[in-house]
């Protein structure tokens, strides 16, 4: 079951030769358990930022943001860690699939940091079902940008999170390419149950979500209309 995303009033400062830059203003909304939701938005509106504030790779400027009720922004980076670990997959745009580590390694490699003593059959299981079992070996340059994504999904989706990520998953892949991730991104999640969260400018993703969340220059536009 995927778990409930929250936030509250969460802001995001940078710091500037010219002072504090805000990137996020007063973003508020609910993501409910099991939901697909996009945020969508021009370019340089916020939504990476915000989606690595929601995955608690960073810490808003103000605000909170709570999964499953628990208010993530109070914890220090080795909790979100442990967080993430047991919670969280992220798929990235540009796929961060380490280069010295083989298909299977990289999808290993969560598992084994959480202790699964399984992580090397999860991982042939997972890179089977996103249909690279014939790549096991294979080191990231030896694959396709389709191909390093699928591994990146297999990776993301073998930990059983409740809450997934995914920023611009289909960003650096040709039409084909993209529509294999959309259904194996979707099919996987489906059947996991767990909540998604993506950043997308690709309006077939997008529709393929249960709702979305727009962002116009860090602020919240559409808080909740359907897809």
């Amino acid at each position: 079951m995927g778990a409930s995303i929250r936030a509250a009033e969460v802001g995001k400062d940078i710091a500037t030769a010219a002072g504090a830059l805000r990137i996020l203003e007063g973003i508020s909304f609910e993501i409910n358990p099991g939901e697909a939701v996009a945020i969508v938005g021009a370019s340089g509106s916020g939504k990476s930022t915000l989606l690595g504030l929601l995955a608690g790779l960073d810490l808003p400027s103000t605000g909170a943001i709570l999964i499953d009720g628990d208010d993530i922004t109070r914890l220090d980076e080795d909790a979100r860690a442990r967080l993430r670990g047991r919670s969280v997959g992220f798929v990235f745009q540009s796929f961060q699939l380490l280069p010295g580590l083989s298909a299977l390694e990289n999808v290993m490699l969560p598992l084994e940091i959480r202790g699964d003593r399984d992580a090397a059959v999860r991982a042939r299981d997972f890179l089977a079902r996103v249909g690279l079992e014939a790549r096991l070996s294979h080191y990231p340059r030896q694959l396709s940008g389709g191909e390093q994504q699928r591994v990146a999904i297999a990776r993301a989706f073998a930990t059983q999170p409740r809450l997934l990520f995914a920023d611009e998953p289909t960003g650096n892949l040709d039409s084909a390419s993209s529509l294999r991730v959309m259904d194996l991104l979707f099919g996987l999640r489906e059947e996991q149950g767990a909540t998604l969260v993506l950043v997308t400018h690709d309006e077939r993703l997008a529709s393929r979500c249960d709702r979305r969340l727009v962002l116009e220059a860090g602020c919240l536009v559409v808080p909740g209309v359907g897809a």
